[in-house]
């Protein structure tokens, strides 16, 4: 009995050294992951909810600017909105390491704060919710998608604060989008108040999910941009992680896009793939199309795909963690990445100004930090404990034997 006990001993302890290492390795990996994260973020959030980001925030745009005044007045409401959208599932997260906790509650903190300053019209940080140009409809976008992620948000603002967000959001109303990606920037505001129980405009809904779902649709896995196709990454920027949420949203309150949910998953799940063959082994990836100085964001869709643990069978977890690390590290570590006072430079390896679009400015970059979209999933999570895995790049050109790549065809 002795014997059999220290047995038992012996096993309890071996199992528990086994997951105390697992819980290290997984939080060693979330902790490299927020260490970036928070380079990134920090600037945007903790000036704004201290009420300083006009103050200290240098607004710069491209040579090329296509209107160098009104893209300035914008930054603001650009880097507030998708730093948001980027951070929101981690907000929206529980647990992890003792420091983990810290840095989400410090965060929690700045965001309920940012949204009220950027929201209040007696506020410094007052953004342009309304301009001569019609960039805000985008960032509000952002804004009401992060407010989608993040639950935890919505239900710890103040009555004043929700108030003042859902006049802001509404003021966009009056915004008519471009005909491509922009209509489900219109769509994606009134899912967040159709999210909320608030009164939501079903036909701005149903053109943006309507023209995608039945007439853009070109093959492969991929929908194009409006009437024509261009190969850069909006599919990844804005419309498949679009398209899914509000999807999502408005089957949950009523059904109606029931018939499209199949073949979304299949076209998403396609798209995964081919973002992740799209990443080489150094982490670089094809720097075609317009927009490239969003960085990670290229690879939103992949990286959102596996916070709804929607990745197709043929990505690992493992695998798909290790590529998007790589493409952090490739686009956040290259040398003049940051000003010497830490907010982003254009560009999309280091500080690479004529790589900008005429409508990019500083506070366009931000969207980057929908890339560390999978900090939303718990540590405990499958996806920071499996294995480390090399992706299918790094296999192919290690000489290594896979299997080939085919074209989804309905």
């Amino acid at each position: 009995m002795k014997r059999y006990r220290v047995l038992i001993l012996v096993t309890f302890f071996s199992l528990s050294a086994n997951l105390y290492a697992k819980n290290s390795v997984s939080e060693e990996r979330r902790e490299v992951w927020l260490s970036y994260l928070d380079q990134v973020a920090r600037p945007v959030m903790s000036n704004l909810a201290c009420n300083q980001l006009k103050e200290k925030m240098p607004v710069t745009v491209p040579m090329c600017s296509d209107d160098p005044v009104n893209r300035k007045k914008v930054a603001y409401l650009e880097a507030f909105g998708r730093t948001l959208s980027g951070i929101a599932p981690w907000l929206n997260s529980e647990g992890g390491s003792k420091e983990e906790v810290a840095l989400r509650n410090q965060y929690r903190e700045w965001a309920l704060q940012a949204i009220d300053n950027a929201t209040n019209p007696e506020a410094k940080d007052y953004v342009e919710w309304i301009a001569p140009i019609s960039q805000p409809l985008v960032d509000a976008s952002y804004v009401a998608l992060a407010l989608i992620r993040s639950p935890w948000l919505w239900n710890h603002l103040s009555d004043r604060v929700r108030s003042q967000l859902v006049k802001a959001l509404q003021k966009t109303r009056s915004i008519i989008p471009v005909y491509n990606n922009w209509i489900l920037f219109s769509a994606m505001v009134e899912a967040f108040f159709c999210k909320y129980d608030l009164p939501y405009d079903a036909v701005r809904i149903e053109y943006g999910v309507k023209e995608f779902m039945e007439h853009w649709y070109i093959g492969d896995g991929m929908f194009s941009d409006g009437k024509h196709f261009d190969i850069d990454y909006y599919n990844s920027y804005v419309i498949q992680p679009y398209l899914n949420t509000i999807i999502e949203i408005i089957d949950q309150k009523t059904g109606r896009y029931k018939s499209y949910e199949m073949k979304l998953d299949t076209v998403s799940k396609r798209y995964a793939q081919l973002q992740e063959r799209w990443i080489n082994a150094d982490g670089s990836y094809p720097a075609t199309g317009r927009s490239i100085v969003y960085r990670g964001a290229a690879f939103q869709h992949l990286a959102d795909m596996t916070l709804r643990k929607r990745l197709p069978s043929s990505l690992s977890e493992g695998q798909v963690r290790c590529a998007l690390m790589a493409v952090i590290k490739k686009t956040l570590d290259a040398p003049d990445t940051f000003s010497s006072d830490g907010w982003l430079n254009i560009g999309v390896c280091g500080n690479q100004p004529d790589l900008a679009d005429g409508y990019n400015n500083r506070g366009s970059l931000y969207i980057c930090t929908n890339i560390f979209l999978p900090l939303g999933l718990s540590a405990d999570d499958s996806f920071w404990n499996c294995n480390d895995e090399s992706w299918t790049s790094v296999k192919i050109w290690s000489g290594n034997n896979v299997f080939g790549d085919h074209a989804l065809k309905f």
